[in-house]
């Protein structure tokens, strides 16, 4: 992990798009072409790199281009194993691999990560709140803790 030269913030690092509207430019000033645009505000990114107040992105498909800073926020969110080819993931309400199911979220599911204790994270979403295993969401790292 290195220190970004203009947030002093780690890098990477995970953050969520702001706006239901972010044009991603192949280059970090507004000259450059834009290469694609994000329609979900919400989504998970993560930042690899910084200049100035550009910052470059890869979203969950591998995806990369440069954003205006304040269109990111750093709220956080994760999509539910965007890997995976299973019908739905189980949701528990504590976390724990035996604890009772509260849901069944399907794979690219679009949650607000609460809290990471490591190996679990509490998520929410509409209609749902509980606890699902870490490494089965993009968004956060393996170990990393918040809440």
């Amino acid at each position: 992990v290195m220190i970004g030269p203009v947030s002093g913030l780690p890098i990477p690092r995970f953050v969520s798009l702001k706006s239901a509207k972010v044009y991603v430019r192949q280059g970090p000033t507004k000259e450059h072409p834009v290469a694609f645009v994000y329609r979900r505000a919400g989504e998970p990114v993560e930042i690899t790199a910084e200049y100035d107040n550009w910052r470059r992105i890869r979203d969950s498909e591998g995806a990369e281009g440069w954003v205006w800073h304040s269109l990111l926020s750093g709220r956080r969110t994760a999509l539910v194993a965007p890997w995976s080819k299973d019908a739905a993931l189980p949701i528990h309400v504590r976390a724990g691999a035996d604890a009772r199911l509260a849901a069944r979220l399907e794979p690219k599911v679009l949650v607000e990560a609460r809290r990471c204790d490591g190996s679990w994270c509490r998520v929410e979403g509409d209609g749902f709140d509980g606890w699902i295993e870490q490494n089965r969401l993009w968004g956060v790292y393996p170990g990393e803790r918040f809440d």
